[in-house]
């Protein structure tokens, strides 16, 4: 079983309780514990896994494999929604873990981190905020009417993010075990 944070999984499940044949795609996907724990949470939708990273998609792949869900996770390489939205896709749910920490701020990330995460999954540039920014605008772009917007987002950023989504509908944030707000839910304007 994967060892996914509680609280990145429960704003998705709760809000895709009642719907069928969902379209989700996991931005950023790395190993693809998000997509894979969706996929076997939901039988009813089918996910879309993108990273920019080959090496990271061939890693979620082959674990999409071990877990019998290959038939059911669409693996795309890209940046972010991009190449997606290129091809004029849309979505009920963008779900994302991106990279939200700054480079200001790498003496206060875990030395494990630090020494075994690729960088590009962990800093997102001098302020942290720029991925976020890029991802919530395609968001709006790609999801259907009513879709959701579901990501995980680094400690202190709800206030930036509350800015950023004010013509969202229906924001809500989860905290994590400490209550830090650690995921942040909206529907599309």
């Amino acid at each position: 079983r994967w060892s996914v944070p509680l609280c990145r999984l429960p704003p998705v499940l709760e809000l895709a309780r009642d719907m069928s044949r969902l379209r989700i795609v996991d931005v950023g996907t790395g190993s693809g514990c998000i997509a894979i724990a969706l996929a076997t949470e939901l039988p009813n939708a089918t996910l879309h896994a993108v990273d920019v990273s080959p090496d990271a998609l061939e890693v979620d792949r082959a674990n999409a494999a071990r877990h019998q869900l290959s038939d059911r996770i669409l693996f795309r390489q890209g940046d972010l929604l991009e190449g997606l939205l290129k091809q004029g896709e849309r979505f009920d749910f963008v779900v994302s873990n991106p990279p939200y920490v700054g480079e200001s701020e790498e003496d206060q990330v875990q030395l494990e981190v630090r020494k075994f995460e690729p960088r590009m999954a962990v800093f997102a540039g001098p302020t942290g905020f720029e991925i976020i920014t890029r991802l919530v605008e395609q968001a709006t772009r790609a999801l259907s009417p009513n879709g959701w917007l579901v990501m995980e987002i680094g400690h202190g950023q709800e206030a930036a993010l509350k800015d950023l989504l004010r013509d969202w509908r229906s924001v809500r944030f989860t905290p994590d075990l400490q209550g830090i707000p650690r995921v942040v839910a909206a529907q599309r304007p």
